[in-house]
């Protein structure tokens, strides 16, 4: 196989430089599929490892990307032959394994998900890892009995890639999403996904009692810390709370109140540690009954694997509503 572009990451002594390299396969992590890349994506985690603002990689150099999707080149495994389309997303690539900025991509068969009926290999990476995320968080709720008559469900960090997505597919299934932002500009945005209502964090007074008078159904937190805490102490008995990012810390300080008054639960959400059979499943409803009505709205955005460089910043600064999709080949 001929030489491929890759965009690759250094970490040294504590620095991180990254670009584009020619890599062959011989340097790329090992795995049973072979993937020729169409498209990939761009998530909050891959400018942290692009620009060595967090601690992403667990091994150096990588190739960047924790998504891509394209159609299978070579495969030692029996479930996946040549030509197949097939997607990788939340499967550790760009921590331990080498990531989906690339040409060509080298993963194991267990990371590898066949291409769902009812999506393009666009779709797929304009979901990516948040909109799978945000699928996993709906599906578990469902499973443990949310339903619209319990209340209001709110999504805190709303304008992001898992936050639109949670918003989508929840008013899809017929609840009262109330979306929660600093970014009061993208009202409009945030109702035209499905929110019922805006609510600003900054005009929210959230109370320190170990159980504050309830608010919420349930909720999809982005945000973590303190906005999480709260949320336990307002969401209405047996509500679940699907908690997902860290955005506002990683600390959680409440008590045991809420979950044994008012069975609250607090449900962790993991798109690595998730059984194949699980990830496939979710994937099967993304692209059906969880399919979201506004996927081309909030992945609006696809620019051309040149310009991958140059398009991490505003990631860092905050500054992205929505999603981004990379053409590395096209379909």
């Amino acid at each position: 196989m001929q030489s491929f572009k890759a965009f690759r990451i250094h970490t040294e002594d504590k620095q991180t430089r990254a670009g584009f390299e020619q890599l062959s396969l011989d340097d790329l992590t090992a795995g049973e599929v072979v993937i020729r890349a169409a498209f990939s994506s761009i998530n909050y985690k891959d400018a942290l490892a692009a620009t060595g603002k967090g601690r992403i990689l667990r091994r150096s150099p990588l190739n960047g990307g924790i998504d891509v999707a394209g159609h299978v080149v070579e495969s030692s495994d029996a479930h996946f032959k040549e030509g197949d389309a097939v997607l990788v997303c939340g499967s550790n690539l760009s921590e331990d394994l080498d990531g989906g900025y690339s040409e060509i991509v080298r993963v194991p068969a267990s990371a590898v998900v066949p291409l769902p009926d009812g999506l393009s290999l666009r779709d797929t990476m304009g979901l990516g890892t948040a909109g799978f995320t945000a699928g996993i968080a709906v599906h578990r709720m469902l499973e443990n009995h949310q339903r619209p008559d319990m209340g209001p469900v709110l999504v805190t960090g709303a304008t992001g890639g898992v936050g639109s997505f949670a918003i989508d597919l929840l008013a899809t299934q017929g609840f009262e999403v109330v979306a929660f932002t600093g970014k009061s500009e993208q009202a409009d945005y945030l109702r035209e996904l499905g929110a019922a209502e805006i609510r600003s964090r900054h005009d929210v007074e959230m109370g320190t009692r170990p159980l504050e008078k309830s608010l919420w159904g349930g909720a999809v937190d982005n945000v973590g810390g303190e906005t999480l805490a709260w949320l336990t102490r307002t969401v209405h008995p047996m509500g679940n709370i699907a908690s997902i990012g860290l955005a506002g810390g990683f600390k959680l300080e409440t008590t045991v109140m809420p979950f044994i008054l008012r069975g609250v639960n607090l449900l962790g959400i993991n798109s690595v540690l998730l059984p194949a059979d699980v990830r496939e499943r979710v994937w099967a409803r993304l692209a059906n009954d969880l399919k979201p009505r506004h996927l081309d709205r909030i992945a609006s955005r696809t620019i051309e694997f040149d310009a991958l460089p140059q398009a991490f910043d505003p990631y860092i600064e905050g500054s992205v509503t929505g999603r981004t999709v990379v053409r590395i080949g096209g379909e």
